[in-house]
């Protein structure tokens, strides 16, 4: 049997996803578009900042949780840290039938160091 590494299976959810930047999804929400910002970091990354107005729903907790708190019909942008889990993530909705998501490449990181807004 062949196994693959954590960075081989994210690499191959990222050919079946959509990835957005962090300078669309502010100018996503800037033009005020309705979508859910669904943030699948741990406690510990959330308590320390995170998009305004975001739904806190950590990776490990995804599949059991989202069709919770999110709407099957949402537009979804998730995000991490960096970019890794989110398009995991965003590869497991779409296998959830959830149609229009998206995952934040360079994620949370990525979305701070351009000094967009955090909320805390």
């Amino acid at each position: 049997m062949s196994y693959k590494t954590g960075a081989e299976l994210t690499e191959e959810a990222r050919g079946r996803i959509r990835e957005v930047t962090p300078a669309e999804v502010a100018a996503m929400r800037e033009r005020g578009e309705k979508a859910v910002y669904l943030d699948v970091r741990e406690p510990n990354e959330w308590n320390l900042g995170r998009i305004p107005g975001a739904v806190f729903l950590p990776r490990g907790q995804l599949e059991s949780k989202v069709e919770d708190s999110v709407p099957r019909d949402a537009k979804v942008v998730i995000y991490c840290a960096r970019g890794n889990r989110s398009a995991l993530a965003a590869d497991t909705l779409q296998q959830m039938g959830y149609e229009d998501v998206a995952s934040m490449s360079g994620g949370f990181q990525q979305w701070a160091m351009e000094d967009r807004e955090v909320e805390s």
